[in-house]
């Protein structure tokens, strides 16, 4: 896991409110929040928006508990920077509850967040948790090394209502699990890596899956394969593992090494990527892979453009991908860029160009991007109070709905996400008219209405018309 370059330094509360700096023509930084250590320090994870429109986060160390630097927390922050800290972990004798969460959270389908913690539990492997918005926290699962150990990757909710999940070492092998755990907590192990001859499968998946179209789940392991190098798997919900591809299958490693963060499935039902070593540089890559294993190489990481990404991409509504690098850039502390899906990269900021690093450093995680149409995303690092940050990018994307789930059936009920929902008049799947209930100026409720056919879902709002950022999979 990461290896954090500098101590925390709890010093009392303090907000930076409304600190830009202007990136590019039409791109605004803004650091949203400074984390001081009591009320969490060192996020390593990505954000997501929750219901309320407000984002919700985990972060490793900081908070009220019995360890020296903190055993990490769940906060929520508004986007205009108020924070509450939902849970600090290791709050119970031994740590029952878990410590130091290194992945995010998802929101599930009954609007509870559900996450892992990795150290802790009954035995101190990790745990699963499920905790409501309004911080009442419940371990689900406790690891013991036999079905898994120390999990850094958050959860999927898939289309049968469970979560999936990988733990970075533990099962059979001790060399990493994907495992299945239904809301209530029966977890079952679906894969223990390293069971094939030289470990061909893979070993010490880091990343979260992802559910592609086609019902499977699609991840990545930081070692093994082939090349001894890592992998890319394909897994389906039963637990049937293949081997898509080996990297440094390429001389010299040019087409990447330790693929560290999970995939993305675009429209064109491609994966796409990061590696976080190899490359024509050797400071790692951003990939494209079809789900039958042809990989391409788009973009080669030169440090001035950043180094060693570790974080999945997040794919935008202009139909780019966004991600950040926890190194090189102008200021040698992390960058925030764009690749278009034919691999043209460009730097949109470059951290640590702030007296002392006031804007953060070491951008672990990946990026959100939030209805309001703009990204979110958090430091490990820096900050006035060197316990990280949590900052906003604008790019001038304007605000959108977010449909979850993203695929259903006539009749699947559907929340809509959205900005300034308050008063809107209609919505349509595809151009057919649904019934609808809003919620709350940033939540409505619909059903998939009979005749809608798969494309993009629009909202009638007092505003003007919101759009979906993906199109509804009508199954």
């Amino acid at each position: 896991m990461n290896k954090f370059n500098s101590l925390m330094k709890a010093c009392g509360v303090f907000l930076l409110w409304g600190t830009t700096a202007v990136a590019l023509p039409a791109q605004t930084f803004t650091t949203v929040y400074i984390f001081d250590g009591t009320n969490g320090g060192t996020p390593v994870a990505a954000l997501v928006q929750g219901t309320n429109g407000n984002l919700f986060g985990t972060t490793y160390y900081g908070g009220n508990s019995m360890c020296p630097l903190g055993c990490g927390t769940v906060f929520e922050v508004m986007p205009n920077g108020a924070l509450t800290t939902l849970y600090s972990f290791c709050s119970q004798l031994n740590c029952p509850d878990g410590s130091n969460p290194y992945a995010g959270l998802v929101q599930a389908s009954n609007g509870d967040f559900y996450g892992t913690t990795y150290k802790g539990g009954a035995n101190g492997d990790g745990t699963v948790f499920k905790i409501t918005p309004s911080g009442m926290l419940t371990t689900l699962h406790s690891f013991d090394l036999t079905d898994g150990e120390l999990p850094q990757a958050g959860l999927i909710q898939a289309a049968n209502g469970d979560f999936y999940g990988t733990t970075s070492s533990g099962g059979l092998k001790s060399d990493g699990t994907v495992f299945k755990i239904t809301p209530s907590g029966t977890l079952t192990t679906l894969h223990s890596f390293c069971s094939q001859l030289n470990c061909d499968d893979g070993y010490y998946p880091e990343a979260a899956l992802v559910q592609a179209t086609d019902g499977n789940l699609y991840g990545t392991a930081d070692g093994g394969g082939a090349n001894n190098k890592g992998t890319i798997f394909k897994i389906s919900p039963s637990g049937a593992l293949t081997t898509l591809y080996s990297f440094c299958s390429q001389s010299n490693c040019a087409d990447g090494s330790g693929p560290s963060a999970g995939l993305i499935q675009a429209t064109n039902g491609d994966f796409y990527g990061i590696t976080t070593a190899g490359g024509g540089k050797g400071f790692g890559t951003v990939f494209e892979i079809t789900p039958n294993g042809a990989l391409t190489i788009l973009h080669s990481f030169d440090l001035v453009d950043g180094e060693s990404p570790r974080a999945s991409l997040v794919l935008g509504t202009d139909g780019n991908f966004y991600g950040t690098t926890p190194g090189g850039g102008a200021g040698s502390s992390g960058t925030i860029f764009s690749i278009t899906p034919s691999g043209t990269l460009t730097t949109l900021y470059s951290f640590c160009l702030q007296y002392g690093c006031a804007d953060g450093n070491d951008p672990s995680a990946g990026l959100v991007q939030a209805t309001n149409g703009r990204f979110y995303g958090t430091t490990a690092e820096g900050g006035v109070l060197y316990s990280g940050t949590a900052f906003s990018l604008s790019v001038d994307l304007g605000p959108f709905v977010e449909t979850q789930p993203a695929a259903g059936s006539v009749g699947t009920a559907v929340n809509l996400l959205g900005t300034n929902l308050t008063g809107s008049t209609k919505v349509t799947f595809h151009g057919t008219a649904a019934t609808f209930t809003v919620k709350s100026k940033s939540e409505i409720t619909t059903t998939v209405p009979v005749g809608a056919t798969t494309g993009i879902v629009k909202v009638v709002t007092a505003g003007g018309t919101l759009s979906s950022n993906a199109p509804f999979r009508v199954k």
